[in-house]
């Protein structure tokens, strides 16, 4: 403190001293040494502790403002899809949004100061003598504390600086020495905007924001007068008052608020008998625990976690526009409702990537017959068998090196691989064609479209089992990969998110963006930007490679075990169907979006059958389809553009000297 001889004991401080006020200080200092007399009495500290009160203040407690560290309360981050609708709050133990005083309303400041310090704008100190006096009176005669005399900078400052567990007698002369300087610092409206955006309301909010947003589902600024004054009761004793728990109380405090309002002349006394004595209409608001778009919400907090961490992302006050598109969204969500209804229906995850910058438009998950969603979020958690989509990997490696398109393969319905690194014990690697249907000899062009088990087998083989995985890699998936010899075929867990990144690298010509969620991050105050989204991807493959591989792909759709994806304009896209019918997939893209569908039962890789009339669930049924309904409605606004066609020069070439 400034002078040391300026103190309060339990809310009490001493005018400070000014020249020329001799009297006026001598009965100030009377007037506080008797009260703390009283109170310390009260407490049994006895006579030497008053002494050593009145003789050297100093030796109690010291007090400097700017060596002290501010509670750090923090404020919510909030996630917006693409066009500012609201997806949700990320989850804290702290509720709290900031406010100017301006838009809180009329009422809620009006009745914190009737009820907390009903001379806040007339008293000219941080300290309210009389009612420090008329408190240790009151509390002297009870025995115990039955009444407070400390003011909203005393609260302020108890709220912000004071965690210690010291005496009580040392933190309150503490308390009052902090808030003569914050009173000499700030504006009492800045005083009042602060205590009000601090304050603790119970049931996890601080803040009249939050308070407001908790218990009315609204926000402060539109609080009525009843409403205001049960949250302006609360921060005495937020859990003795709950409103949520102890209604009776609530409103009993809620009244005591309203005749303090009265007798303060805030309110008449008809206006006063008309609001007093009835229901607290509370509407308790899901503000900060309504998720919208969980599976989308929850990949895109985890991306902030690991961007900026766990504690900036709950209470760092975060604004992030996300990358979803709520019209993509609705769509995709439609097209999984539309193929799974019933409760024993497999779950299902629609994923769409903007191959352009990696921009994740569309993320849905549906888990019919489920009451709770799953903890883990099947289309960016789940590893599922990725079945004859995992060939697109087989087919880019071996354009890459240098098998072309036009080159003949023969496809019988069984084959064994005898390498000895297929081997399993004695047995030869054998594979077999989808029902074993003997395809005869076509090229890989053919093959690809067909999705020929036995080609395929062979093709991976003279590529390079290596070569595939690192493809993978480049593309986009980043779960485990081993180069066993079936890889081809799928039998590694991979995600709905990862195939569509490897998917929209090939829409992208060869260029891999990362998936990205978020669009842009700001931090209040300011606001700062922290984040916007990137626009620079990585070459992966060259551009004939990957032009190759489209016009291959292209063929699934036209010709192929695609053709009911297709939606009548230019598209590239692959089924896939995991052994005994577990998951079933359909990936594809245009220029402008690539997407992936895949279904499956969530809890086990049990086989599927009986769906949407189909007696097996296999890539072209359901998944195509679903992909179908959900691009045919995304892309209708965008202009249509033709895939890229190599030449037929190209298309024989067995080596690709642009690679």
């Amino acid at each position: 403190m400034n002078d040391p001889r300026e103190w309060d004991s339990l809310g009490l401080v001493l005018a400070r001293r000014q020249r020329g006020r001799h009297g006026v200080r001598r009965v100030a200092a009377w007037a506080a040494g008797m009260v703390v007399l009283s109170m310390l009495v009260t407490a049994g500290i006895g006579v030497a502790g008053v002494a050593l009160f009145l003789h050297d203040p100093s030796t109690l407690v010291s007090c400097d403002l700017d060596m002290e560290n501010p509670r750090r309360l923090g404020r919510n981050s909030f996630l917006y899809a693409r066009d500012g609708s609201r997806l949700g709050a990320v989850p804290s133990s702290r509720n709290r949004q900031p406010v100017r005083l301006s838009q809180m309303g009329r009422w809620l400041p009006a009745a914190t100061v009737a009820i907390e310090d009903r001379r806040f704008w007339e008293r000219r100190t941080a300290l309210d003598y009389e009612a420090i006096a008329r408190a240790a009176l009151a509390n002297l005669r009870a025995g115990r504390t039955v009444q407070g005399g400390s003011t909203i900078q005393q609260q302020l400052a108890r709220d912000r600086y004071l965690r210690d567990r010291r005496p009580v007698l040392s933190r309150k002369l503490k308390e009052a020495c902090l808030a003569v300087q914050l009173g000499q610092r700030m504006p009492k409206d800045a005083i009042l905007e602060t205590y009000l955006n601090g304050a603790f309301y119970g049931q996890h909010a601080y803040g009249a924001e939050a308070a407001a947003r908790t218990y009315f589902a609204r926000p402060a600024r539109r609080l009525t007068l009843r409403q205001a004054a049960m949250i302006a009761g609360l921060p005495q004793a937020p859990s003795r008052f709950d409103p949520l728990r102890r209604r009776a109380m609530a409103r009993e405090r809620r009244d005591e608020v309203l005749a303090a309002m009265r007798a303060n002349g805030d309110i008449s006394a008809a206006r006063y008998a008309r609001v007093s004595d009835r229901r607290l209409g509370l509407d308790p608001g899901g503000w900060y625990r309504t998720i919208h778009e969980a599976p989308f919400f929850e990949a895109a907090r985890r991306e902030l976690v690991r961007r900026f961490g766990r504690g900036r992302t709950r209470h760092g006050g975060l604004r992030v526009q996300t990358t979803l598109d709520p019209r993509l969204q609705r769509l995709a969500r439609s097209a999984l409702r539309d193929w799974l209804q019933l409760p024993t229906d497999p779950a299902g995850a629609l994923v769409a990537i903007d191959p352009g910058t990696g921009a994740v438009r569309a993320m849905a998950v549906r888990t019919p017959g489920r009451r709770r969603p799953l903890r883990f979020n099947l289309a960016t958690q789940s590893r599922r068998q990725a079945g004859s989509t995992f060939k697109v990997f087989t087919l880019t490696a071996a354009i890459e090196s240098g098998i072309p398109l036009s080159s003949v393969w023969r496809g019988p319905s069984s084959l064994r691989i005898r390498e000895r690194r297929c081997r399993n014990g004695d047995e030869s690697w054998a594979v077999h064609n989808y029902a074993d249907e003997a395809q005869g000899t076509m090229t890989l062009l053919q093959a690809t479209a067909r999705s020929v088990n036995t080609i395929f087998a062979q093709v991976a083989m003279r590529a390079g089992l290596s070569r595939v995985v690192n493809v993978a890699r480049r593309m986009g998936i980043e779960s485990p990969l081993e180069p066993v010899c079936s890889l081809t075929l799928g039998p590694e867990g991979v995600s709905p998110f990862e195939m569509t990144s490897a998917f929209a690298t090939l829409a992208a010509r060869g260029v891999h963006h990362r998936p990205q969620l978020l669009e842009r991050v700001t931090a209040e105050p300011g606001p700062r930007r922290l984040l916007r989204l990137s626009r620079t991807g990585r070459r992966a493959l060259s551009r004939r490679v990957a032009d190759r591989v489209t016009y291959a792909l292209a063929g699934a759709l036209r010709n192929g075990t695609g053709v009911a994806a297709y939606f009548g304009r230019p598209a590239a896209g692959k089924t896939g169907t995991a052994e005994g019918f577990r998951d079933a997939w359909f990936c594809g893209y245009v220029p402008q979006l690539a997407a992936c569908v895949w279904i499956g039962h969530a809890r086990a890789e049990t086989p599927m059958a009986d769906l949407a009339g189909f007696a097996q669930v296999v890539g072209g049924s359901v998944p195509a389809r679903a992909w179908h309904d959900f691009m045919a409605p995304a892309v209708q606004r965008r202009p249509i553009r033709a895939l890229p066609m190599p030449t037929p020069e190209l298309l024989n070439r067995s080596r690709d000297s642009a690679r």
